[in-house]
């Protein structure tokens, strides 16, 4: 089965006690960003020995970026390819969706792209816990057109971390406490309003605004949710 969750924030208890044990052999988890590369030093693990007991998992974790990511650590980690589109692998079944990308799993294209702003980035330190890789650049804009363009502007699903503009500004709406007003995600969140109105897709989920809810046009914010990537279904809260 192919899971999507939201945002972790490089909480290793959360993922031992509420995520790791629901898992069986061969299914594959996506983490809709703030995976938290760089964030995972616990009071028991260190990050690396956290990913090293995620490697020795029968099942596979992907995820697409975000703002809490550390950004310097994760461009660290060499591109490779997997399932038709590039990917870092920060073990052999710890996986990252890199922005822009088209991946063939199950018969199914799914088009990922990360990336976000820090609403709390006057209270982190740059270059310890924040990175202005955050925000997508014009080469993964580029890459993400000419990908999308290549497969007729159709695909299955789209995970993404933010989402579109009119996706915002409805939910801004719903007395759910989620702002519109965030002008320095607008150049994203703007290009992910060119995609809805473009491309024909299925279902669309993402993480970031820290609710659990189908809002419309079959997309889906995710937090402490874990659903079915074919069908949407809320298969369970993590805890």
């Amino acid at each position: 089965m192919i899971y999507v969750t939201g945002d972790i924030h490089g909480d290793q208890i959360l993922w031992d006690a509420c995520i790791s044990n629901f898992l069986k052999e061969g299914d594959n988890i996506i983490v809709l960003g703030d995976f938290g590369i760089g964030f995972f030093d616990g009071r028991y693990w260190t990050e690396e020995m956290f990913y090293d007991y995620l490697a020795e998992q029968k099942y596979t974790v992907l995820f697409v970026d975000d703002n809490h990511e550390n950004f310097e650590k994760l461009n660290s980690f060499p591109v490779d390819q997997w399932h038709g589109g590039r990917v870092q692998f920060i073990r052999s079944n710890v996986i990252h969706l890199m922005r822009g990308e088209i991946y063939d799993i199950d018969g199914k294209k799914i088009f990922c792209f990360g990336g976000g702003y820090s609403l709390d980035k006057d209270y982190r330190v740059p270059g310890r816990t924040w990175w202005p890789q955050e925000m997508p650049d014009d080469g993964e804009y580029r890459n993400a057109t000419k990908n999308l363009e290549e497969c007729g502007f159709t695909v299955d699903y789209i995970l993404t971390h933010t989402a579109p503009a009119d996706t915002v500004e409805y939910m801004s709406r719903l007395n759910l406490g989620i702002k519109n007003s965030v002008v320095e995600e607008f150049p994203l969140t703007s290009y992910l309003q060119w995609i809805v109105e473009t491309v024909r897709y299925d279902k669309w989920f993402f993480g970031h605004f820290h609710i659990d809810a189908e809002i419309w046009r079959n997309q889906y914010a995710v937090l402490d949710s874990i659903r079915e990537l074919h069908t949407g279904e809320l298969i369970k809260n993590r805890c």
